[in-house]
């Protein structure tokens, strides 16, 4: 599933690319998603300009004058944008199947700057929702969300004061959404290597010292990771035509039984389950 460097570095392609333009026509091939597409949905996007693109954690939000369409692409969605002049296709998400198979195209948004926003899911997990008249905090499916990593207020006391009562295991808790929101499997294991922290360590026995580096190494590493074109762990090319290649960075993510990557470290990268989810830890640096 694409975390939130990936989000992020769709947005900004699409901004790039989309933002200002207006919706001409809608084509669906397939209403069946995580949501059923409504019968209106069409007939209430049509001619509507796109004013603005923003994120809230893995969500994309397309703004206009009065609605907003909310977007998640679930486990294998993708945003591709068609070129009809070049007769091109730019592929702008995170996906895991190298090849693009028409049959999973289920919406297409013309726009009238000759480019059409395609989208495509081969487990159709993702999913579009229109908002009538709604502020971002009212969504539903964004009210409950915790801190983005990047808010001034996701700090050492925002973190104790969550944690008090909760004796979960660091891991668990920061891939909780309402604690903070946007981050998932990767850039969770790969904080916790850098922060030298155990994967199960229970979240409230932390010194404030670690929490303060730990917080830290968040911010750095998802800045990381989008300023390297986010991570392609098959293949993720934004709309310009480039690939991430923030995989190539990874210090312990899927890197079992080789060696740490501190030239300090003797240990040896570890993989166990954690709340059904593969995590990776160094055997010596990790406490």
């Amino acid at each position: 599933m694409p975390e939130l460097p990936e989000i992020e570095i769709v947005r900004r392609s699409l901004f790039k690319m989309v933002n200002k333009a207006k919706i001409t026509n809608i084509k669906i091939n397939n209403k069946n998603l995580r949501y059923k597409i409504p019968h209106r949905f069409s007939k209430q996007l049509i001619g509507e300009k796109i004013l603005d693109i923003s994120r809230r954690s893995k969500y994309l939000i397309f703004h206009f004058k009065k609605k907003k369409l909310l977007s998640h692409l679930g486990m294998s969605g993708k945003l591709l944008l068609f070129k009809e002049k070049s007769n091109t296709l730019l592929r702008t998400s995170f996906y895991y199947d190298l090849n693009i198979l028409p049959q999973h195209n289920h919406i297409y948004f013309f726009l009238n700057n000759n480019l059409t926003i395609i989208y495509n899911d081969v487990r159709r997990f993702g999913f579009f929702k229109i908002f009538n008249n709604i502020e971002l905090n009212q969504i539903p499916f964004l009210k409950k969300l915790g801190l983005e990593p990047f808010n001034k207020k996701f700090h050492l006391e925002y973190f104790k004061n969550f944690v008090k009562s909760r004796k979960k295991n660091i891991k668990n808790l920061l891939m909780d959404q309402t604690f903070v929101s946007g981050l998932g499997n990767i850039y969770v294991n790969e904080a916790l290597f850098i922060s030298k922290i155990h994967p199960l360590r229970k979240c409230n026995n932390l010194k404030k010292k670690e929490i303060i580096i730990l917080i830290s190494n968040i911010k750095k590493i998802l800045r990381d990771s989008i300023s390297k074109g986010g991570s392609s762990i098959k293949d993720f090319i934004n709309s310009r035509g480039k690939s991430g290649n923030f995989q190539q960075y990874f210090r312990v993510y899927d890197k079992e039984n080789k060696n740490c990557s501190r030239n300090s470290c003797r240990g040896l990268i570890k993989k166990i389950w954690i709340s059904k989810r593969s995590s990776f830890y160094c055997s010596n640096c990790q406490k």
